[in-house]
C-alpha cells in the first residue's frame, strides 16, 4: 500500500467489539494441576506403602565353620584350594603322623608290660598258696616239738632253754603264717578288677585306654570336612607349616545354610511378626526376586551387641532410631549363587502371615 492510498479507519464502535484472549483461565488451571498431581501421587504412594515395611540394610549370611586341627604337627599335604567345593568327609589336609605312630608303638609296649605283670602276679607263690602251706607246715612241726619238750620238761629230761626255744619256734611259725596270709591277700588285691572295668586287670585297662587315645590322635592327623560347602581362607594352609592345635586353618561355607539378616528400624516392628511373607531383591542380580518369610526378630538392637555399647547416661545424649536384626529364611531355591555379605532389599508384608 502506497502513501497515496486512502487509509481505512474502523469506527470506534467496531473496535470495542474485538474479543480479548482468555489467558488467565489456562494459567489458573496450570497452577492448580501441579498441587493436585502432587496430592494424588502422594496418596497413591502412601497407599502403596501400607501393609509392608522395607529396608535395604540387609545382607546375605551363610553358616560358617572354622575348621581347625585337634592335634599339632607339620602340614605334609593340602588337598583343597580357595573357593573349592567339598563334600562332608572329604580330606582337607594331612599332618605328619610320625610322632603319633611312635606313641602308638609305646602304647603297645605298655600293654605288653602290663600283661606280663599280670601273669607274674597270677603265678606268684604268694597268690598260689605255697607260702601259706609252708607256714602251716612249719607251725605244725613247731607245735609238735613244743609238746615233746613240754613232756620232757615235766619229767626233768630237758633243759629250760630247750623248752623256751620250742615255744619261740611256735611263735615264729604263727607270725610266718600271718605274713603269708597277708601277702596272699595283697597279691589277690593287685589282680582284682575294679567296678569301672570288671574282669580286666587295671594296668592292662589303663594301657589299652592310652593306646586308644593315641589311635584317636593318629586319626586326627587327617583333617576332613565336617559338612559339605565351599572352602574359604585356605591360603593359610601351606605345606611345611606348623599346625597349632585349635588354631583355625580354613573356613567352610556350609551348603544350603543361606539366610538374610535385615536390620529394620525399631519403628517398623509394631506390625512385624514371625511367619510373615517377605520378598527379597538382590543388588548383584537385578530382576531376581525370591519369596521368603520372617523367622525371628532379634532379642536386642545392633548397638547392644557391639564391642563398645553406647552409654546414653551423658548430658549430650541425642536420641537415635535403633536397628533390630530380623532373620529372614528363603522359601525357594535360588538360581544364582548366594555369596555371604551380598546386599539385598527386604520387603516384609505385615498384613499377611505365611502358615
Amino acid at each position: 500500500m502506497s502513501e497515496s492510498d486512502p487509509r481505512i479507519e474502523l469506527p470506534i464502535e467496531a473496535e470495542a467489539h474485538v474479543p480479548k484472549p482468555r489467558r488467565q483461565w489456562g494459567r489458573l488451571a496450570l497452577m492448580l494441576s501441579l498441587p493436585i498431581a502432587l496430592i494424588v501421587g502422594g496418596t497413591v504412594y502412601w497407599n502403596s506403602l501400607q501393609g509392608k515395611v522395607s529396608t535395604d540394610n540387609a545382607y546375605v549370611h551363610v553358616d560358617k565353620i572354622s575348621v581347625s586341627s585337634e592335634v599339632g604337627g607339620k602340614i605334609i599335604e593340602v588337598m583343597v584350594k580357595e573357593n573349592q567345593h567339598v563334600n562332608a568327609g572329604d580330606l582337607l589336609f594331612r599332618i605328619d603322623p610320625a610322632t603319633y605312630q611312635l606313641q602308638l608303638a609305646q602304647a603297645d609296649a605298655a600293654i605288653a608290660s602290663a600283661q606280663a605283670n599280670q601273669n607274674a602276679l597270677a603265678n606268684s607263690s604268694a597268690l598260689s598258696g605255697a607260702d601259706v602251706s609252708a607256714a602251716r607246715e612249719q607251725i605244725a612241726f613247731a607245735r609238735s616239738n613244743l609238746s615233746r619238750q613240754e613232756e620232757l620238761w615235766k619229767r626233768g629230761f630237758t633243759t629250760k632253754a630247750a623248752y623256751e626255744a620250742a615255744q619261740h619256734q611256735v611263735a615264729i611259725g604263727q607270725e610266718a603264717l600271718r605274713l603269708a596270709d597277708a601277702k596272699s591277700q595283697e597279691a589277690a588285691a593287685k589282680l582284682a578288677a575294679g567296678a569301672q572295668v570288671p574282669g580286666v586287670y587295671p594296668q592292662v585297662a589303663a594301657a589299652k585306654a592310652q593306646r586308644r587315645m593315641v589311635e584317636l590322635n593318629l586319626s586326627r592327623t587327617e583333617v576332613r570336612a565336617p559338612a559339605s560347602g565351599i572352602v574359604g581362607q585356605a591360603d593359610r594352609l601351606q605345606v611345611g607349616g606348623d599346625m597349632i592345635t585349635g588354631l583355625p586353618a580354613l573356613t567352610l561355607m556350609v551348603d544350603g545354610s543361606s539366610y538374610i539378616e535385615a536390620n529394620f528400624k525399631e519403628t517398623d516392628l509394631a506390625q512385624m511378626r514371625p511367619g510373615q511373607r517377605a520378598e527379597i531383591k538382590f543388588d548383584a542380580y537385578p530382576g531376581l526376586k525370591l519369596t521368603a518369610r520372617v523367622v525371628s526378630i532379634g532379642a536386642g538392637t545392633g548397638s547392644e551387641f557391639s564391642v563398645l555399647p553406647a552409654q546414653n547416661a551423658t548430658g549430650n545424649w541425642v536420641k537415635v532410631t535403633q536397628r533390630v536384626p530380623v532373620r529372614i529364611a528363603l522359601d525357594e531355591p535360588t538360581p544364582r549363587q548366594l555369596i555371604a555379605g551380598m546386599s539385598v532389599t527386604v520387603t516384609v508384608f505385615t498384613d499377611s502371615v505365611k502358615r
